[in-house]
């Protein structure tokens, strides 16, 4: 049975879509999983599509859902604050939680890109969350950003950018950026986001991005299971991003890297990928 719900997240209401197992039993409590969409993308996007029915198909109750300014849900559009995306992920927990067939134990939580850094540090800083899936993910804005700016000439125009955005900040005013001047896609890889992404953004995202270190809270996650997923050839989010975030994690916490893949790597029908989240999944957070 699949079901749009609501639920609320400091006074936003959020959009989501619910699926519960047709073979749940009355009075059985079962794993459920929520997915966190990416950069000012909705819960209807590639990513979490792919993965709200993989995890339907194993069988777990699963949750996706649209972030606060972004998709169905209420909130200024594309202010997409990070940690105010972690405050959406906890009232996401909170929801499902509440549910009378969700075994409270056994909530897991996974994310893409964007969604996949507030995904671990939603782990990190909530104890409920039972097991964590990271795609693509980033744990420290900062280098993130000068890498994907990495020529001299874009990080001076991205540099450039902020010393505006700060300045005008700094007089109490704000200024819309550019999607693609934020984080640039190569123009191959444009059609994988999905339709409805926002194309720009309140000047203060680029500053919460930036000072965003999901680094600094993995090692809060053991003993609880980190699975961190990666392109071995990213051109969106560095690879070595998910590389530092397990060199800071503590265990157990596995990480793969997969070649002839990019950035959307759920999405892709990447079998070695699917099967690979499949069983860790099974192991990790069993129904």
């Amino acid at each position: 049975m699949q079901q749009d719900v609501f639920f609320s997240s400091e006074n936003h209401r959020l959009a989501a879509v619910l699926h519960v197992p047709d073979d749940l039993k009355a009075g059985e409590k079962r794993a459920a999983v929520v997915v966190l969409h990416g950069f000012g993308s909705n819960k209807n996007g590639g990513i979490s599509k792919a993965a709200f029915e993989l995890f339907s198909s194993l069988g777990y109750i699963t949750l996706r859902f649209d972030m606060r300014g972004c998709g169905d849900s209420e909130g200024e559009r594309g202010r997409v604050i990070c940690l105010e995306q972690v405050k959406d992920t906890q009232a996401a927990i909170d929801f499902l939680v509440a549910q009378e067939m969700v075994d409270p134990q056994k909530i897991g939580v996974m994310g893409h890109s964007f969604g996949a850094a507030v995904a671990v540090y939603a782990a990190g800083v909530d104890k409920r969350v039972a097991a964590c899936i990271s795609t693509g993910g980033w744990g420290d804005g900062e280098k993130k950003f000068r890498k994907q700016h990495a020529s001299d000439a874009a990080w001076k125009k991205f540099t450039d950018m902020m010393a505006l955005g700060r300045s005008k900040l700094a007089k109490g005013e704000s200024m819309m950026v550019p999607r693609y001047d934020i984080v640039p896609i190569q123009p191959g890889l444009r059609d994988q986001l999905s339709p409805g992404s926002i194309t720009e953004f309140p000047y203060e995202v680029v500053e919460s991005m930036y000072n965003f270190k999901a680094n600094e809270v993995v090692g809060q996650i053991a003993p609880r299971p980190l699975l961190l997923l990666h392109p071995s050839k990213d051109t969106v989010t560095p690879t070595e991003q998910s590389v530092e975030l397990f060199a800071h994690a503590g265990q157990p916490t596995d990480l793969h890297l997969f070649a002839n893949t990019d950035h959307f790597i759920l999405s892709e029908g990447n079998t070695m990928v699917i099967e690979l989240v499949s069983s860790w999944l099974k192991k990790n957070l069993p129904l």
